[in-house]
């Protein structure tokens, strides 16, 4: 029984693409698959990153393609898996991680004050600029859409397959000053359940990470000062919301990440699993 077990997590000899994979959170998604036998294909539009994680990959055993690529693109996704399926056959997982934020789409302040309205050190909504509102939107969530459309089309002719979008805890409970950004991972989450009924006789599963607060560099340049190394007053307010008490590390969403993958979770369809210290379930 103990071996049935462990081995309906075995995804040796799957094919994986993964979007956004020069990131840091992507990144380690990829490492870690490439070092169990995943043959991953690194999607991000930053070469440079996409090839750093490749070599992380080849060190830890794996084997690794990098494809820099513009998920809002067609003709690039489309290009990207016609090369992929030469070179490995169909894909068999799609992890759809690029993403990100951009100051255009985000206030300035949680709360707005009416002396606030058309003052100049002062971004509210009715100052948000509808372009970086519209990438924001546009990365996170139609990225998510055509990446799937691109690549899940091998997967339902073979009948088989599993799909983990990238969510966000701003998605279940929107965060303060980041309007674009929790809107569009709102929309990912409902997109994957939708996807999920959608695919549900196709033999391909549809689920979501939704993650809280990890410590990457990206985060670490908004929630800690360079100077004094302490944490922001935002940041402070993270911790306070998060009952573990600190931020999560990338490592820590693999566990959760092989199970949906594999078939541990074959009667596992259209969720959004938090991941998160406690954050979402935490209230005062």
């Amino acid at each position: 029984m103990a071996t049935t077990i462990l081995n309906s997590f075995a995804l040796d000899g799957k094919v994986a693409v993964i979007t956004g994979g020069g990131g840091e959170l992507c990144g380690t998604m990829a490492v870690a698959l490439g070092a169990i036998g995943v043959k991953v294909a690194i999607l991000d539009i930053h070469r440079k990153n996409a090839e750093q994680v490749a070599r992380k990959v080849e060190q830890a055993g794996g084997q690794a393609l990098v494809y820099p690529c513009n998920v809002l693109e067609r003709q690039e996704l489309d290009e990207c898996c016609q090369s992929i399926q030469q070179a490995w056959g169909e894909v068999d997982i799609l992890i759809t991680g690029a993403g990100g934020n951009d100051p255009r789409g985000t206030t300035s302040e949680e709360f707005l004050e009416q002396a606030q309205l058309n003052q100049p050190d002062t971004q509210s909504l009715f100052d948000l600029d509808i372009g970086g509102f519209r990438h924001v939107f546009d990365l996170n969530f139609l990225g998510t859409f055509l990446a799937v459309q691109v690549f899940a089309q091998g997967m339902v002719r073979q009948g088989n397959g599993s799909i983990v979008n990238i969510s966000s805890m701003s998605a279940l409970t929107p965060l303060t000053k980041v309007a674009a950004y929790s809107a569009a991972k709102a929309a990912v989450s409902n997109f994957t359940r939708w996807l999920a009924v959608h695919f549900s006789r196709t033999g391909v599963r549809v689920n979501a990470l939704a993650p809280g607060f990890f410590m990457t560099e990206q985060l670490r340049f908004l929630h800690v000062d360079a100077k004094t190394g302490q944490l922001s007053d935002r940041a402070q307010k993270v911790i306070a919301q998060t009952p573990l008490g600190r931020y999560g590390e990338p490592e820590e969403l693999l566990g959760t990440l092989v199970w949906l993958l594999s078939e541990a979770s074959t009667f596992v369809t259209g969720i959004v699993v938090p991941i998160d210290g406690g954050f979402s379930a935490y209230s005062i």
